[in-house]
């Protein structure tokens, strides 16, 4: 029997955004949170940031033009913005009854302040049973470090993570220094997939519930290799690809297979490698990695770096040359594939990464703009919480 022929993909359009429809409600801040609910507008979904007075504090980080950050737009385009003071029970009672027509609500205060907010799952829930619920924190909700502040920082160092990358260098055993938010992106994203698994849990048992995610566990699965050798300690540090010397910068060389290894020592021109006994079998070169390494940067160290990269990647030997962010986000398959999508604040416009993937019947990208703080509050309580006017301007006022 002829195999079931699959329709050919159509461009795709707005009305067939995966999450069309699912409204969440974001009490997100910094990063991880932020990013979590990015990727839920990406796909579709009506996403409400709600606010203080004084906003994310990301809206005031570079890099900043006329005042607006592109930095806190990249984590919050496609969003409404509320602007609320948390504190006065009117603004509460607000949020409440907007929660009510909610199917996603996403918070990453520190464990506890939610619920002394009267906003935690179980308040919002029994008037709700279908909402999804996340909360996101360093370490969990409970348990004896539940309570400890969490940056990113604070979960690369404590996870294990910065000593092991320092390992993995050549010289001093010290940290290195790193402004990259692993654990926040990480969080972000594994906060991401538990809200679209508890979506299709509650699309097959009509109950919601919630979720509890961590950074320092996100960070975990970063190092699969490093949690096994942590119970089954090796000998010998594992091997790893250096960045190689060229004429003009640097390459990296990722021959991982042994054909990978043998392809490359035959384009490098290394003569009679089969018979050296440091060189002919991959477990000779596992045993003796750095002569290994030293004899390929030996080729590379007088040669361009682009040149070393189109020879290699010929010979099927997988290699790149180093290249700054600028540099990487202006490459010809990032415009092919639509890689960042073009948003607009009071700033003007600037890219931003879009979704790593596509769908072939689903429309996914990062929304056009991006929220001034509170723009949307008057609009938001009113049509969708139901409050009349003089309820939003008592929801409106600080708390005294």
């Amino acid at each position: 029997m002829p195999p079931t022929a699959h329709p050919a993909p159509t461009p795709a359009s707005d009305d067939r955004r995966p999450l069309a429809g699912v409204r969440v409600l974001d009490f997100t801040m910094m990063m991880a949170g932020p990013y979590c609910t990015r990727f839920l507008a990406d796909l579709g979904a009506e996403v409400i940031k709600v606010e203080s007075s004084e906003g994310d504090y990301i809206r005031t980080r570079p890099p900043l033009r006329d005042g607006h950050s592109a930095y806190f737009g990249t984590l919050n385009c496609g969003k409404r913005s509320i602007s609320l003071d948390l504190k006065n029970p009117a603004a509460v009672e607000a949020v409440k009854r907007l929660a009510a027509v909610c199917d996603v609500v996403v918070e990453n205060f520190r464990p506890g302040v939610i619920k002394r907010l009267g906003l935690d799952y179980d308040t919002l829930a029994a008037n709700n049973p279908r909402l999804v619920y996340c909360s996101l924190s360093g370490f969990g909700q409970d348990g004896p470090r539940a309570q400890e502040p969490a940056y990113a920082q604070i979960v690369a160092a404590s996870s294990g993570f910065d000593l092991t990358f320092a390992g993995y260098q050549d010289g001093p055993m010290r940290p290195a220094n790193n402004g990259i938010f692993f654990a926040d992106v990480l969080g972000g994203t594994y906060a991401f997939s538990a809200v679209l698994a508890a979506l299709n849990h509650r699309h097959a048992t009509g109950r919601g519930q919630l979720i509890d995610a961590t950074l320092m566990e996100s960070m975990y699965l970063l190092m699969p290799y490093e949690v096994q050798e942590a119970q089954f300690p090796q000998k010998e540090r594992r091997p790893v690809y250096p960045p190689f010397k060229t004429a003009d910068g640097f390459l990296m060389v990722s021959a991982v297979s042994p054909k990978n290894f043998e392809a490359l020592l035959d384009t490098i021109g290394v003569a009679g490698w089969r018979d050296d006994a440091l060189l002919a079998t991959d477990k000779a070169r596992q045993a003796n990695w750095a002569n290994a390494m030293q004899t390929v940067e030996a080729w590379t160290s007088v040669r361009q770096a682009d040149d070393c990269e189109l020879l290699l990647n010929n010979a099927g030997v997988p290699a790149t040359a180093y290249r700054t962010v600028r540099q990487s986000i202006n490459d010809p398959q990032a415009a092919h594939r639509t890689s960042l999508a073009t948003v607009r604040d009071g700033g003007g416009e600037f890219k931003v990464p879009n979704l790593p993937y596509k769908m072939s019947f689903a429309h996914i990208s990062a929304g056009a703009t991006v929220p001034k703080l509170g723009e949307d509050t008057d609009q938001v309580l009113g049509e969708l919480a139901g409050l009349s006017a003089a309820e939003i301007e008592q929801a409106r006022r600080p708390a005294r």
